[in-house]
């Protein structure tokens, strides 16, 4: 609360408790490892790292000095923006969380791959000839990372059929009788009794935790409140520092440009740059007008050439990709399904029709919020269609544009790979 107080006034005390609290709670939420013995100017240099990664565009923050000896109050409205914005500590519960059963990470959400494709393919700057790649970089570049995943994809195959093997092998062994199972964690504990003591010391840490949680909540209004106390101290210093350095302005600008002699050199500077910028403008606005008429007269061509030979081309092109839209369309405009996302845990089930293999946080005997996983592996199969056919059409278009280019290099044989 001490801390808490003396940044609410900006008090240079409180400055490197905040930037080391910043610094432990974004460690913990990007998965790294931290120490107090870090230097501090390395703490500070991740902090703000961290908060432009997350959005946080509060300039003053980021001209907070490098060695923490400044800033406590805006560094107490990042606090406050991370525990809003990003749910920092349910972030933190999650990560710490003990977990007993074995968990699979299962999204079945629709994201906005087609819209960001959309605005990708629209813009496409002009690059000089420094800004070029070699392709052959970014050829090995594409075969390293294919082989990384497919390693990545091996492993996480073996990872399942040794899950499933103990699941099968523990099968009836487990007290509820609706898990049947034991997790991997539970074999280790049956294989290596000593480790119970650990486990009961994390759970117990766990949910002290919560308890702390939960107080939290309760009180989390009151913290609200007084964070509208200190946006209101910070809207009145404002107001004063405005009131203050206006009149001072006001009286200092004509001494200013009457007394000093540069003061008219500039002034004719500003008039010369003023006419440069109308002459520019003008000059923009004729070549603006000669790009549209030129760009018209392309489109009849373009027109003209349709309606002759690749009328019936471009229209299947179009049938498909309207066909395209309208699917899109269709799947938004359908009832929204229970969308999964996040960690679920895996439970094996008998063969009889009345069981199958279940995801889900909490399984019963008619479990009403568990998904199977042939249903979870049918969405993730159609969202793959969907996608490659996007990639398809974008192959296409990136071909058609090759051969545009290519048309226009006299001299030059191009051979595909």
């Amino acid at each position: 609360p001490d801390t808490l107080r003396r940044a609410r006034f900006d008090r240079p005390q409180a400055s490197l408790d905040f930037w080391r609290l910043l610094y432990a709670l974004l460690k913990q939420v990007h998965g790294g490892k931290w120490t107090e013995s870090d230097a501090i100017d390395d703490q500070i240099k991740f902090v703000k790292s961290a908060l432009w990664y997350h959005g946080y565009d509060r300039p003053e923050l980021y001209q907070l000095p490098a060695d923490g000896s400044a800033g406590s109050r805006e560094l107490l409205l990042a606090f406050s923006w991370l525990l809003h914005r990003l749910g920092l500590l349910e972030q933190l519960l999650a990560r710490n969380r003990v977990k007993t059963g074995d968990e699979t990470s299962v999204c079945t959400c629709e994201d906005d791959l087609p819209d960001i494709q959309k605005g990708t393919t629209e813009i496409t700057p002009e690059c000089g000839l420094e800004d070029r790649v070699d392709v052959r970089y970014l050829q090995w570049l594409s075969g390293r990372l294919r082989f990384q995943w497919r390693s990545l994809h091996a492993q996480h195959q073996e990872q399942c059929k040794l899950l499933h093997k103990i699941h099968l092998f523990t099968s009836g062994s487990h007290v509820d009788q609706v898990l049947g199972h034991f997790s991997v964690t539970e074999t280790d504990l049956v294989r290596q009794p000593e480790k119970y003591k650990q486990l009961l010391q994390l759970l117990e840490s766990e949910t002290m935790q919560l308890e702390a949680f939960l107080e939290w909540k309760q009180l989390e209004p009151v913290y609200w409140q007084w964070m509208e106390t200190v946006l209101d101290n910070m809207a009145e210093e404002g107001k004063m520092c405005k009131s203050q350095d206006t009149p001072v302005e006001k009286r200092r600008l004509p001494k200013l440009t009457s007394c000093c002699s540069w003061a008219d050199n500039l002034t004719g500077q500003i008039d010369r740059l003023f006419r440069d910028l109308m002459t520019l403008q003008d000059q923009l606005r004729k070549l603006v007008t000669q790009r549209k008429a030129a760009w018209c007269e392309k489109v009849k061509a373009r027109e003209e050439e349709l309606q002759k030979e690749e009328f019936s081309a471009t229209a299947r092109k179009i049938q498909e990709s309207v066909e395209l839209k309208l699917l899109d369309l269709a799947c938004l405009c359908a009832p929204k399904k229970n969308k999964m996302h996040g960690l679920c845990r895996l439970v094996l089930r008998s063969k009889h029709p009345a069981s199958k293999t279940v995801f889900g946080q909490r399984v019963s005997k008619e479990p009403v919020s568990a998904v199977g996983a042939t249903e979870v592996i049918r969405e993730l199969r159609m969202r793959e269609a969907s996608l490659q056919r996007e990639l398809e059409q974008l192959r296409e278009e990136c071909r058609h544009r090759l051969d545009a280019i290519a048309e226009g290099l006299d001299g030059v044989i191009c051979i595909s790979p």
